[in-house]
């Protein structure tokens, strides 16, 4: 077994990814790309929102694990050149600890990504997950939030500063929707606090992107499209997702 498999790594057949999917179960279907390689139209197309999201679970398990997938990324930038075929959007922070592709373990051509402040989700952002579902072919939105958010910090201690205040006042109705426990301050001194209100926050953009979009809600009714959350702690690198 130790030959074969050496021989398979020599031969760039198997990588430590396709490796850990085989050792925890998470099996893909022929139509499907196995981790490291380049999503086509044929895989995009057979891959079910349920099995997306698995994708998803099964990468930030490897990067945790220490068990991340080999990639060849120029290779993969060449492979895509003429087309992407993404199979979910990724909405995160700008935190520059939580690279999405990284801590999910995807590669090239695997995922779109926004990325602003709080993970909140303006009409931009919103038209931007119809763009990438409805006409690019994508099965999953993941709102990722994470642990001790400077964004979310600052919503809860009332900053103001420029453009940013507006940013922070779209995080208030996760503030508001947070209760204190016992003799707990409202502060970002409070971590928490702060991270029950990403944690609040990542399901108040789930229900808004829901609520001021036609186009997802009907997809996400129709079982096109599976909209999850999920917050991922900066200290051990694992995501929790939310329903």
């Amino acid at each position: 077994m130790k030959t074969k498999l050496t021989l398979l790594f020599s031969l760039g057949l198997f990588t430590t990814g396709t490796l850990f999917a085989a050792h925890h179960g998470h099996g893909y279907s022929d139509a499907t790309v196995a981790p490291g390689g380049v999503q086509t139209a044929k895989s995009q197309a057979a891959m079910t929102p349920a099995e997306g999201l698995q994708r998803l679970k099964d990468g930030n398990e490897r990067f945790v694990s220490g068990l991340a997938t080999s990639r060849d990324y120029l290779e993969q930038a060449k492979a895509t050149a003429g087309g992407q075929y993404p199979f979910a959007i990724v909405l995160g922070c700008v935190d520059s600890r939580v690279p999405v592709e990284v801590v999910l373990d995807q590669g090239i051509g695997d995922l779109f990504a926004a990325r602003v402040a709080g993970n909140i989700a303006p009409s931009d952002v919103v038209g931007s997950m119809e763009f990438a579902t409805a006409a690019a072919g994508a099965k999953v939105i993941l709102v990722l939030g994470h642990t001790a958010c400077g964004a979310v910090k600052g919503a809860v201690d009332g900053v103001e500063l420029g453009n940013l205040t507006g940013l922070l006042d779209q995080i208030q109705p996760a503030i508001k929707a947070t209760k204190l426990m016992g003799g707990e301050k409202k502060t970002s001194k409070n971590i928490d606090y702060v991270n029950r209100v990403a944690h609040t926050n990542v399901k108040e953009t789930m229900n808004h992107i829901l609520a001021t979009s036609e186009v997802i809600a009907g997809m996400v009714k129709e079982g096109k499209v599976v909209l999850a959350g999920g917050i991922y702690d900066l200290e051990s690198g694992k995501v929790t997702f939310v329903d």
